[in-house]
């Protein structure tokens, strides 16, 4: 049957209402809920330490003010070896979903928390072993402390300089090396002194090694540990009348020495984190290692964000020299920019640990034009050869 202009006419006007209803139930349907993650991160030492704790807080806090769908919770000041029902609670009290370990120290109890609960997801910081269900990420520094290794071999004035370090384990060892080898392609002549004080965060431990350092004759000091405390030593030496260099770690410490710190090495925690838990909300996380480096936006030279070197102290390395195999010679300044725009492109344009390198026994590490590889640079167990005395073992 055919149908006419009028019968049309009446069709669609008797069938509007139910196409309205129809599409106001569509536009009216609930939404789709948003996967939400919840993260609990596990801290060594307390948030407001100005170091490693701090670094982690602030990208903590920022991805969490950036995505809606992220919930975090933290417990501070959890001593290595302490960790395990912290972990339990956030499994069984708070339903997370992942838990960060933000902490060498808490590597086995990391492993054995991924047995006890395989349906949840941990990440172990600084840590080298992992599971079907834990997995491992670290931001590292090394690259920087060589760049202010530079600066404090053009620096000193006695030719010794200091080294306060948390423990001797890789980590820390690498620092130290790296620091060791910047000054050593500064000032070939000059040794470093290091001083154990056995803690992440002893602040009063890390005053007295610093003094113990100076005292001894070092004019320029360096650490790994999470307090200002070296920096704070230095600048009151510095304003006392005995000049002595210092570079920060791990967040931003120019406020704490004005007239002492030169530069530092800086973490940016926040794409690394980024990474990993959008992975966890799209489903496309893998467990396994997940290391950041400068040219992964992981490290930044500099004692604040934004600021590479103090102001005070760029005529000065401005006018020392550097001699150089690849670049020949240049001050002090520009070397270490230009070595800085060369990591950002990655460890094969430059890698501070390329031979020749030899250990303080002579024996050789590194022939000449060798690069280490990241396994051994995660696993080294031994001072470079312009570092005093011999390395302990790691409780």
């Amino acid at each position: 049957m055919r149908m006419g202009n009028k019968t049309l006419a009446v069709l669609a006007a008797l069938l509007l209402p139910a196409a309205i209803y129809a599409g106001g139930a569509k536009e009216a349907a609930p939404a789709t809920t948003e996967k939400t993650v919840n993260a609990g991160f596990v801290y060594v030492g307390p948030i407001g330490d100005l170091g490693f704790t701090n670094a982690h807080d602030v990208a903590r806090v920022a991805l969490e003010k950036k995505y809606s769908w992220l919930k975090t919770k933290y417990i501070e000041s959890v001593p290595e070896g302490k960790a395990s029902p912290v972990i339990a609670q956030f499994i069984q009290d708070e339903k997370m979903d992942v838990v960060f370990t933000c902490s060498f120290g808490y590597m086995d109890e990391t492993i054995e928390a991924g047995k006890k609960f395989p349906d949840k997801l941990f990440l172990h910081c600084s840590g080298y072993k992992q599971s079907e269900n834990v997995g491992t990420y670290f931001a590292d520094l090394y690259q920087m402390y060589y760049l202010n290794g530079l600066m404090a071999g053009s620096l000193t004035k006695t030719g010794k300089v200091g080294y306060v370090g948390a423990f001797p384990i890789p980590e820390v060892v690498r620092h130290i090396n790296a620091w060791a080898l910047g000054v050593r392609d500064a000032n070939p002549k000059a040794v470093v002194d290091v001083r154990w004080i056995f803690s992440w965060y002893d602040p009063a431990k890390a005053r007295e090694a610093a003094q113990a350092l100076i005292s001894s004759g070092c004019d320029a000091l360096a650490f790994t540990e999470d307090s200002a405390s070296v920096v704070e030593v230095g600048e009151e030496s510095t304003k006392a009348g005995k000049p002595v260099y210092t570079f920060g770690h791990y967040s931003p410490m120019a406020a704490m020495g004005p007239e002492s710190l030169v530069s530092g090495q800086l973490v940016n925690w926040v794409p690394l984190y980024e990474k990993i838990l959008l992975g966890i909300k799209d489903g496309s996380w893998k467990t396994g290692d997940l290391l950041y480096l400068t040219a992964e936006g992981g490290a930044e030279l500099g004692g604040k964000f934004g600021e590479p070197i103090s102001p005070k102290y760029v005529d000065v390395l401005k006018s020392t020299k550097i001699k150089t195999a690849d670049l020949g010679e240049l001050s002090t300044y520009d070397l270490v920019m230009k070595r800085l725009e060369q990591m950002k492109k990655g460890r094969d344009v430059f890698e501070p640990f390329t031979g020749p390198i030899k250990d303080n026994t002579g024996k050789e590490r590194y022939g000449a034009g060798a690069k280490a590889s990241i396994p051994e640079l995660m696993s080294i167990n031994y001072y470079v050869e312009n570092v005093l005395g011999k390395l302990p073992e790691a409780n």
